[in-house]
């Protein structure tokens, strides 16, 4: 029984991972703006988090120093396709390769460096419930703040007006410009915020979720972070229970070997790419499901006055 309580705490820890950063990802969707840079962007945080906790001890520090790098790099992403409007696609990959090659220049001499020991976390009273406690109860705080964030972005998408004028800009920016809301400041806006969540997401994953630092540790998630979001068909819910799926694929590797499973250790490191292939193959074969959910106007360009 305890290994199935460690194998939900690591598939809450792997999905809180890709949770940020696909939130993140669909907050800059519903306003209309796809971006391929996630994992660009998550690179260059996780080397930004993961240096700032090492000269620092802070892992507060960390974090803001990912946010800050994922909005800085989002915020030029942004400015070249909201104002200069160089195709979003072309320039998402271009940031993705850039982040890349960025981040392992700058992270060599990070790549022996060791942080402070990881504080054990856990809920007074709750952790001590035996199978609970050890699978859901022992989490870094950012595990729940990442499903209270979930349950914030409903609220806000859905029963504020900033919500409704965000979502407004997804599926018809010219009627919003025609009602005066500043559409390429909106859409800015939620490219940074999106952003910083992946930001912090690549923070979390060198700090907290694999302490330390190598070359493209991201290792694809930016990319099913991306597959995340039109699983979900842009519903912070859906993403929030395919992030926790996608995170328990990934752990029943590590699970699988540690019980004397015989299989190869390549065909199970395999699973959680293998299944986004599936999943977006399976919701591919309903297209009228993706057209309905899918914001109006993602990834096309906006010309005010056109």
């Amino acid at each position: 029984m305890e290994s199935y309580a460690l194998l939900i705490a690591a598939t809450l820890n792997a999905g809180t991972l890709l949770a940020i950063a696909s939130l993140g990802l669909l907050i800059n969707e519903k306003a209309g703006i796809v971006n391929l840079g996630a994992e660009g962007i998550m690179l260059c945080a996780a080397i930004a988090g993961f240096a700032t906790v090492v000269h620092t001890g802070s892992d507060t520090m960390g974090f803001a120093a990912g946010m800050g790098a994922g909005a800085l790099m989002a915020a030029i992403f942004g400015g070249l396709v909201i104002w200069l409007n160089t195709n979003q696609y072309a320039t998402g990959l271009a940031l993705s390769l850039f982040g890349g090659g960025f981040s392992a220049f700058v992270g060599i001499s990070y790549v022996q460096e060791k942080i402070p020991q990881r504080p054990v976390f856990a809920i007074p009273g709750l952790s001590d419930i035996p199978f609970l406690g050890s699978a859901v109860f022992k989490q870094h705080p950012l595990v729940y703040l990442t499903v209270v964030f979930a349950g914030a972005l409903i609220w806000f998408l859905y029963r504020t007006r900033s919500g409704l004028i965000l979502r407004s800009v997804g599926e018809s920016p010219e009627s919003a410009h025609a009602l005066g809301y500043p559409v390429r400041r909106i859409r800015l806006l939620a490219v940074i915020v999106g952003g910083a969540l992946c930001g912090l997401a690549g923070a979390y994953l060198s700090i907290v979720y694999t302490p330390g630092w190598t070359q493209d540790m991201v290792a694809g998630k930016g990319w099913i972070a991306l597959a995340l979001t039109t699983f979900a068909t842009w519903r912070p819910a859906r993403v929030l229970l395919g992030a926790y799926l996608f995170g328990g694929v990934t752990m029943l590797d590590f699970h699988l070997q540690s019980i004397g499973v015989d299989i190869p250790s390549q065909l199970l490191s395999s699973m959680p790419y293998v299944a986004t292939i599936v999943v977006l193959a399976l919701i591919s074969r309903n297209p009228r499901w993706i057209r309905i959910n899918m914001p109006a106007s993602i990834g096309k360009p906006f010309y005010p006055g056109s």
